[in-house]
């Protein structure tokens, strides 16, 4: 880990909120997990489809919580991610942007069922800026023309997108990991809601499936104020700058690039992404 850049770094700022985490390190990747556990990576969307399917659909019982509560996240403070998580009841559900080689080891041992949600770059690139700019706890992202540059030299928080999804990809072969589409779940939810459901080892009746698919649409969690982070984070998130729920689109990177920027990102893409079977649909 001391290899690691700061951004990156245990002892250091690695929360998206930009918490401190001193002496957190040692804490989570001394972290014991089960095999009955279940962590994911990815979106709040994500969450809001295994919280629904682990409840079989029922809309009550996922709305008497506030969906980033639903399951613990590494690392947060006062309490700490870590501790809460140990109070949950087994089989609990983790949530976490950590990248591959910060997750606990216990996780790899104990070969936990991981659920893991790649954006193609420019569409996380656009997201990723607009909630540096609605989330006054995380550092000023600059102007767009800065934010880009940072993005990729991958000089942001949870470091490069690059490494990030390739690390993934690369873990899924040795790993029990269902590795999603953000494209994929925009183009048919209901079939990566399927493919969720017989991840997780759950039967769901085609009522209850549609139910999910209803339920968990942008449209309908964008005005869900249990999901979209209306409630408890007044004074970080200010949604009159940019909603947390903003467009739940792809090819949205269209709307911010210019001629000159995506040429240049299409170029390094190219190179960084030359290594990997990867591939990611920047339209659809």
């Amino acid at each position: 880990l001391a290899d690691l850049p700061q951004y990156l770094r245990g002892d250091r700022r690695v929360h998206p909120c930009g918490f401190q985490c001193p002496n957190r390190r040692n804490c989570w990747l001394s972290w014991t997990e089960t095999p009955k556990h279940l962590t994911f990576s990815g979106t709040t969307w994500t969450q809001e489809i295994v919280d629904m399917i682990q409840h079989n659909g029922d809309t009550e019982k996922c709305k008497q919580v506030l969906v980033q509560f639903r399951e613990q996240i590494f690392i947060i403070k006062h309490p700490t991610g870590l501790e809460l998580a140990e109070a949950m009841p087994s089989p609990r559900t983790i949530k976490t942007h950590l990248p591959t080689q910060l997750l606990p080891p216990s996780f790899w041992e104990q070969n936990c069922k991981i659920i893991y949600v790649a954006r193609n770059a420019k569409d996380n690139l656009v997201s990723y800026y607009h909630f540096h700019r609605m989330n006054k706890g995380l550092p000023d992202p600059g102007t767009w023309e800065e934010f880009v540059e940072k993005f990729m030299t991958g000089k942001v928080l949870w470091g490069s997108w690059y490494d990030h999804v390739k690390g993934w990809w690369k873990a899924k072969d040795k790993h029990r990991i269902l590795y999603l589409f953000y494209e994929d779940m925009k183009e048919n939810p209901k079939r990566e809601i399927q493919k969720i459901a017989k991840f997780l080892e759950k039967d769901l009746s085609q009522e209850v499936l549609n139910k999910i698919v209803h339920n968990t649409s942008f449209e309908v969690m964008k005005e869900n104020p249990m999901a979209n982070y209306t409630k408890d984070f007044q004074g970080i998130m200010d949604h009159s700058i940019s909603p947390f729920m903003r467009k739940g689109t792809v090819a949205d990177w269209k709307n911010h690039f210019t001629v000159a920027q995506n040429e240049k990102f299409d170029e390094d893409y190219k190179k960084k992404m030359s290594d990997t079977s990867l591939v990611f649909r920047m339209e659809l």
